[in-house]
């Protein structure tokens, strides 16, 4: 398992269409992948869990990923919450 804290730079921060993005970025992927903000710990391939989340612009999450792709997975999914 590998885990990465990460700034997220996404400009609205994660609401639906960013959530949304997320989730299809993660499902590419047979890795498990978790994102982890406070005391939640939501599979980043549920987007009705990522939603529950409320993360803004600036929030740090981390990214746990754990299975066969995993580095390429937290690689990807750093990209993407990286952006602006």
């Amino acid at each position: 398992m590998i885990t990465k804290q990460i700034v997220i730079n996404i400009p609205n921060g994660l609401e639906a269409r960013p959530v949304a993005l997320l989730v299809q970025v993660a499902s590419q992927y047979e890795c498990s992948i978790y994102v982890v903000s406070e005391e939640k710990r939501i599979n980043a391939k549920s987007i009705m869990g990522m939603m529950s989340m409320g993360i803004s612009t600036g929030e740090t999450v981390t990214v746990e990923a754990s299975g066969p792709d995993e580095e390429q997975a937290m690689e990807n999914i750093e990209k993407y919450l990286s952006s602006k």
